[in-house]
């Protein structure tokens, strides 16, 4: 049988699968098993592609309402005139990973598009399930806001973005930011975006080339939900699939692979925005898996989406 794989996605991925070939995966709910395996190589994916060379940072802290200290990187193209913004959550399931893994990734998109991006130490499930990340990241919300001026930035033009779980994350943000009243969202950007915790059940056609499999799903909804996981009372604001009103969100732009366990909710999620008059933007790619951007970067599916990426921020 032919693979489904995109063919240049495929010849990249190919060391990755045979080096994981080698490791036996945790079992579901082991969420120590998974920092131990995945954190090394989402590090090492995130850096394939060279770092951009043009991008500087600068580490500003914030103190949460519960006395938590939250690290903010802001990364700044040289020469480029601030103006738009935007709030960034990385990606891990929101049981792993950090800014610092994700500085590869930020700085490029940052270098190729000239906007200033301000990504956020999050705390992660267990330890913190919700709805401290989104809190969180209603906190940073609130600061970009509050430090706008003296960053040279136009509170009208902040969007938030995330890939993964990160873009979970600014969906709900952007939820939880209409639903109090601000402050304002003027675009979400969901790369891939985990949004249901009723993903538990696997596709097999998918499976095979899942670099985020569904034993992961499980164990990362388990962690953010514990037993409400996959329950009846789930709030929007925890799993943004559940939302039922979209209106007023802001408009989004949603990318999705179609051999990612997610593309199903990212689908659905498009269409509900849709329905209640949110202005979209969906792309999905034949034959890509979950990463497919950084794992594949000279793709030309990663090239496509990273350009579709560049467009959005520039017109800010």
């Amino acid at each position: 049988m032919t693979s489904p794989l995109d063919p240049q996605i495929a010849a990249a991925l190919a060391p990755i699968l045979e080096h994981a070939g080698d490791l036996t995966p945790p079992p579901a709910g082991d969420v120590e098993g998974r920092r131990t395996a995945l954190n090394g190589m989402l590090s090492a994916i995130n850096n394939l592609e060279p770092a951009a060379g043009d991008v500087r940072t600068t580490d500003y802290h914030l103190t949460t309402a519960d006395g938590a200290e939250l690290l903010l990187r802001w990364y700044t193209k040289d020469g480029a005139q601030p103006g738009s913004a935007v709030l960034y959550f990385h990606g891990g399931g929101m049981i792993l990973g950090n800014v610092t893994m994700w500085d590869g990734p930020v700085s490029r998109i940052v270098s190729r598009s000239g906007v200033p991006f301000l990504s956020v130490e999050y705390r992660l499930a267990p330890e913190h399930p919700f709805p401290v990340p989104v809190e969180d990241g209603y906190a940073a919300l609130q600061w970009l806001h509050a430090h706008a001026g003296a960053l040279g930035v136009d509170p009208a033009r902040i969007a938030v973005m995330g890939n993964s779980a990160g873009g979970g994350l600014a969906a709900a943000l952007a939820i939880l930011a209409r639903d109090r009243g601000g402050p304002a969202i003027a675009r979400q950007l969901l790369i891939f975006p985990m949004l249901d915790d009723r993903n538990t059940v696997a596709d097999p056609y998918i499976a095979p080339y899942a670099a985020w499999s569904y034993d992961d799903n499980i164990t990362a909804w388990q962690a953010i939900l514990g037993e409400q996981a996959g329950g009846t009372d789930v709030p929007a604001l925890a799993a943004p699939a559940r939302i039922t009103d979209a209106t007023g969100l802001p408009p989004a732009y949603i990318e999705a692979g179609q051999l990612d366990i997610f593309r199903d909710e990212d689908l659905r999620y498009a269409i509900a925005l849709s329905r209640d008059g949110v202005p979209v933007e969906l792309h999905l790619y034949p034959g890509a898996p979950h990463e497919f951007d950084v794992i594949a970067y000279e793709s030309d599916a990663a090239r496509h989406a990273i350009a579709g990426r560049v467009r959005q921020l520039r017109s800010l």
